[in-house]
């Protein structure tokens, strides 16, 4: 089976890219290289052994889409592409929509064009909103509360008319909480250009010498110590679930919807006592006011992922925090 992957060389794109390749699948990784690495597509080859076509390519290039489709016969899609700062979405609304909205529709219709109607989506938690009540299963309310949250949201909704239209796709959208860790040979992990917007990276960067100290957004929430608390899934976990989603679509037709997290919540404190328990470094940190789109509470139900799809998470936030660590001592400067 040959496997287009969106936003291949990015965190996620790239660690899918490698358990892919370990699982036998053929693969084609096109990214635009917006907020991603060519390095990263260098050590997927490196780590698994194996070729496999690379092309920057964006997917707001409607023509050089169709080339690609000409090219190859895909039998399915794994859709990572995407901008996906929550911060950086309330300060330019308008380039997510552009992005995440447009570039999909233009990659669905390409895929009809050409009759590839399989297609695993990364969706988001931010869909939830602000649950009134967690752990969060598929049936809960969807709102969002960010400009990145609402193209998850309208995306999955695209593809749910999509469906409907023609029942003849099948189609996965998978709902990530807070993907962190790196693969355990060090060689590919997150790897922010400038400031980082996640957690885990500005925490390493502090451990590391980057960055002097961490900012935690708000210890006024709702939570036991004040700080947001989140469902963070290992990365390796993660893209394991992307590929029980793939093989699942081999032998069901229809759209479904699964969350992928551990069913656990942790602090911002939690994850950072945590880390330093891990790696002995100290992590500096000033508390600050809440950021605009965050919530207080998010972590998920994954009771249904492990029903139906038999897929849970198995790797628990000390190994988190040492590949993240490991994956930052190996790589200072992330893939500059």
């Amino acid at each position: 089976m040959t496997i287009l992957v969106t936003g291949g060389a990015g965190f996620i794109g790239s660690h899918a890219s490698v358990e892919l390749l370990e699982k036998g699948y053929d693969i084609v990784v096109v990214d635009n290289l917006s907020n991603s690495e060519i390095d990263s597509i260098n050590r997927v080859k490196e780590i698994t052994g194996k070729d496999f076509p690379f092309y920057q390519y964006d997917l707001l290039d409607y023509e050089s889409l169709k080339k690609l489709f000409a090219s190859y016969n895909f039998d399915a899609v794994m859709h990572f592409a995407g901008l996906k700062a929550v911060g950086e979405s309330v300060e330019i609304p308008l380039e997510y929509y552009h992005n995440n909205i447009t570039g999909t529709i233009n990659l669905c219709n390409v895929m009809k064009e050409f009759g590839v109607k399989k297609l695993v989506f990364s969706s988001s938690a931010t869909v939830y909103g602000n649950p009134d009540q967690v752990p969060i299963d598929e049936t809960f309310p969807l709102s969002v509360t960010n400009p990145y949250g609402r193209t998850k949201l309208m995306i999955e909704e695209i593809l749910q008319d999509l469906y409907k239209s023609d029942q003849s796709w099948r189609i996965t959208i998978l709902r990530y909480f807070n993907p962190i860790g790196a693969h355990e040979s060090g060689r590919i992990g997150e790897s922010p250009k400038g400031i980082p917007n996640n957690l885990m990276p500005y925490i390493t960067q502090v451990a590391i010498g980057k960055r002097k100290k961490l900012q935690v957004f708000g210890n006024d929430y709702e939570t036991y110590d004040g700080t947001g608390v989140r469902d963070y899934i290992h990365v390796v976990d993660l893209v394991k679930g992307h590929l029980s989603a793939l093989q699942y679509l081999d032998e069901h037709e229809g759209i479904e919807t699964f969350n992928l997290g551990t069913g656990t919540g942790y602090s911002v404190l939690d994850l950072i006592s945590n880390f330093s328990e891990v790696t002995t470094k100290e992590i500096p940190y000033e508390i600050v006011g809440r950021r605009s789109g965050d919530i207080g509470i998010c972590y998920a139900n994954p009771e249904k992922a492990e029903k139906i799809l038999g897929w849970r998470a198995e790797k628990d936030l000390i190994e988190m925090c040492k590949d993240s660590w490991k994956w930052q001592l190996n790589n200072p400067n992330g893939y500059q």
